[in-house]
């Protein structure tokens, strides 16, 4: 059997650093207890190690208070709870809501748009990508902006091609015309620097599973302070805080976090997080951007191969989608995926990837999608050049079943 190389980091990153599970098993064997649910220690000692979190969270994004970085479940509810608190309040202050956002982003947005605007009146505008590229022009999500644009929502780096937006040109855009920016770093955040001030960025959804290391069941959503004024609570409950009052508490985070956290996800989060602070974002960088050049250059003008999404490896994170030639046995994306398994131990994700207009825009949709590889920061050079090898051979054979079908 071959051996089994995990390339499936765009869905959740694997293996973790050994500091998460210590973290988590630590809490789960020691603590126990609920953060700001009580008064003696271990309760004590489990809401610091919380905000420690916050703390180095807000550190490697360079945000200006810890405690606006907001525990969510997962990229989804993050995002979810920014474009609902937004859009409400808008509402509610007479306006009729116009937001925009692109054909690359993932459903989280493009779902709770389309909701929005089916049954609360909320105009969209989706700005249409270069489809050689997957890259939106700044200046066509200028000329998107109306007088009612109350949100402007960008995915960083495609979960399908890797394609990495200019974000500070766009926050830059947003800023100017006070309009909230928010981005979606499901794919780049831990992998690359990212810098909420510097990038004019006001919302930052992110998972804790991906770039963050951490476990499944954990997410953020960091809200420059300021922009918490200009949202509704999407969630009210407990908080442990002020528990005298029947109404949820204005403070931040408790305003967005009601109800019982996820605390042994959350602490084991804090040490992904902390690996990655130890390590270096700029070096883990550097390192990512060496597989994206060996992946590139390993499969450049490949017959019988299509790789999708930009040629300059600056424009791109480690997110790759490929297709062999039409007409031949491994034309379907999920034929591809179980070929890299059964035959060289790679593992990938075959699809759509929760991202259809990403699809029509390089029309891959009615195609089933795509095969994606995506990189973490334990893959090798020689990792990607094996599956680089592996590709190789995949397209050579479809190329030769199609000179034989001829």
């Amino acid at each position: 059997m071959p051996r089994r190389l995990y390339m499936d980091n765009a869905a959740t990153s694997f293996p973790k650093p050994p500091g998460v599970l210590a973290a988590m098993t630590r809490f789960a064997t020691e603590l126990g207890a609920s953060p700001g649910r009580g008064a003696y220690a271990e309760a004590q000692e489990a809401g610091q190690l919380m905000h420690q979190c916050r703390e180095r969270i807000n550190t490697l994004i360079h945000g200006e208070n810890p405690d606006h970085v907001v525990f969510t479940l997962n990229t989804t509810d993050a995002l979810n709870l920014a474009i609902h608190g937004i859009t409400r309040a808008a509402r509610a202050s007479g306006r009729s809501p116009h937001v925009i956002t692109t054909w690359m982003d993932h459903n989280s947005v493009l779902r709770p748009f389309n909701m929005m605007a089916r049954h609360d009146g909320v105009q969209q505008t989706r700005v249409e990508c270069n489809p050689d590229t997957g890259l939106v022009d700044p200046g066509d999500i200028q000329k998107a902006i109306t007088p009612d644009t109350c949100l402007i929502a960008v995915v960083h780096g495609s979960n399908v091609t890797g394609t990495v937006q200019p974000v500070a040109e766009i926050g830059a855009i947003a800023r100017r015309h006070d309009i909230p920016f928010l981005v979606d770093a499901a794919q780049t955040l831990g992998h690359m620097p990212l810098d909420v001030q510097r990038d004019h960025i006001d919302l930052l959804a992110a998972p804790g599973h991906k770039g963050l290391l951490g476990p499944l069941g954990t997410g953020m959503l960091y809200i420059r302070p300021g922009i918490e004024k200009l949202m509704h609570t999407v969630r009210e409950g407990g908080t442990g805080s002020v528990s005298e009052d029947d109404t949820q508490p204005d403070f931040m985070p408790d305003r967005f976090e009601p109800g019982s956290h996820n605390a042994i996800g959350i602490l084991g989060l804090s040490e992904g997080v902390q690996y990655i602070l130890d390590q270096g974002i700029d070096n883990l960088w550097q390192h990512e951007q060496q597989l994206v050049a060996t992946m590139v250059a390993g499969l450049a003008d490949l017959p019988g191969l299509t790789v999708y999404g930009p040629p300059d490896v600056n424009d791109r994170c480690g997110v790759f989608s490929v297709r062999v030639v039409p007409g031949t046995g491994y034309d379907d994306p999920r034929t591809l995926s179980d070929v890299l398994e059964s035959e060289f131990g790679i593992l990938t994700r075959s699809g759509i990837h929760c991202a259809p207009l990403a699809h029509k825009t390089f029309n891959t949709h009615e195609l089933a999608g795509t095969t994606r590889l995506s990189f973490g920061p334990y893959l090798t050079v020689e990792d990607v050049q094996y599956a680089c090898d592996a590709l190789t051979q995949i397209a050579q054979r479809a190329v030769a079943d199609e000179a034989v079908t001829r």
